[in-house]
């Protein structure tokens, strides 16, 4: 069992091992690989599509906090005493939590990424070797490692130690059952610090189903931060020849760190149009208010309709939100772009993603 899970940890591969063998196995095969460095790092990773497609389907994600407050009835992680959630048996995990992803009877995946990220200084500081490693489990199945498979956005700045890390898990969220999915062994740290801990994951699926709208499906990935310095970042989705149809659906959503709840000034708009005549729309729900975007939460269309373990209302520094689309992509539309800003608080950013019903 040893020798496997470590080939299979050098290879870089997703390995099935046993929950017991796994705790027992894992560590040791982590430090007895040198001859495979760990993933490389970048202060800043520019934002680029990860994923895009023009099928009939959508887009999905599953996500959780893996950090919580000491006392739970904290509503921001800025001085916060943070611990780690931990709901598996499993004594030798430090941090685990769950979620369902909700892949529609009689779909199939085309494509899902994981994304997981934290903050490394809090009271402890923990170390950045571990920033590309994580385990997961399907529902009703055993851990697997993953490590990362692309660049880890790693940056040191404005009192935190901040990473995002991503690794693609299709074969393994393709092949699964439903149910709740468990991640464990996020690296972030807990303690207490000025700027808060905060740490999570999600994973987004594509999918296709043949009687579902023709949508075009993008995601993208990076890590930037926003703050005082770089107050806006600005996204643009490729149309092409596709125009939005009158009526069109569509969903946007947004994965992001140290999000406080309270600070004022984030944002999250989308301009859609042509290029001569544009329109801007602010994208709010009830969660998550015009002006306090980033707000340490979880939510899909300003409701908690994922099923979590645990599922805190407030995420202390993780957010990871589906807004509804409708109302903001205009008729023939040939230019859509995503503007976020944070011109006050320092908010890192790490995946969007866009589902919107187009026309050929």
């Amino acid at each position: 069992m040893r020798n496997s899970a470590v080939l299979a940890v050098r290879r870089g591969l997703v390995c099935a091992v046993s929950g017991a063998a796994l705790s027992a196995v894992l560590p040791a095969a982590f430090a007895a690989a040198p001859p495979v460095p760990p993933a490389a790092e970048a202060a800043r990773l520019p934002f680029t599509a990860r994923y895009s497609a023009v099928q009939h389907g959508g887009i999905l994600r599953a996500a959780n906090s893996s950090a919580r407050g000491a006392t739970g009835a904290e509503t921001v992680n800025d001085n916060a005493t943070v611990k780690y959630v931990d709901v598996d048996d499993d004594p030798n995990t430090y941090n685990s939590s769950r979620a369902e992803l909700r892949v529609p009877a009689g779909a199939r995946v085309s494509w899902a990424r994981l994304y997981w990220g934290g903050n490394l200084h809090v009271g402890e500081q923990k170390p950045a070797k571990d920033n590309g490693r994580v385990l997961i489990a399907e529902p009703g199945g055993r851990y697997k490692a993953v490590l990362a498979d692309t660049t880890i956005g790693h940056r040191t700045a404005d009192g935190a130690d901040a990473f995002q890390a991503s690794a693609d898990v299709t074969e393994l969220v393709r092949s699964a059952r439903p149910g709740l999915w468990t991640v464990a062994q996020v690296n972030v740290a807990m303690g207490r610090s000025a700027v808060g801990g905060w740490g999570g994951w999600t994973l987004v699926a594509a999918y296709e189903k043949a009687d579902e709208p023709l949508r075009k499906l993008t995601v993208w990935d990076g890590f930037e931060s926003l703050g005082p310095a770089n107050p806006e970042l600005e996204i643009p989705l490729a149309l092409g020849t596709d125009r939005i149809p009158r009526g069109a659906d569509g969903r946007l959503g947004l994965v992001a760190y140290d999000g406080d709840r309270g600070t004022s000034g984030d944002y999250l708009a989308v301009e859609t149009g042509l290029a001569k005549s544009v329109t801007r729309s602010v994208i709010s729900d009830s969660a998550n208010s015009a002006d306090d975007v980033m707000n340490s939460s979880i939510t899909e269309s300003g409701a908690s309709l994922m099923e979590r373990l645990p599922a805190h209302h407030t995420t202390l520094g993780y957010d990871s939100d589906v807004f509804d689309l409708r109302g903001a992509l205009h008729h023939g539309a040939d230019r859509f772009h995503i503007r976020l800003g944070s011109p006050k608080d320092a908010v890192w950013l790490g995946a969007l993603f866009v589902q919107a019903d187009i026309t050929r």
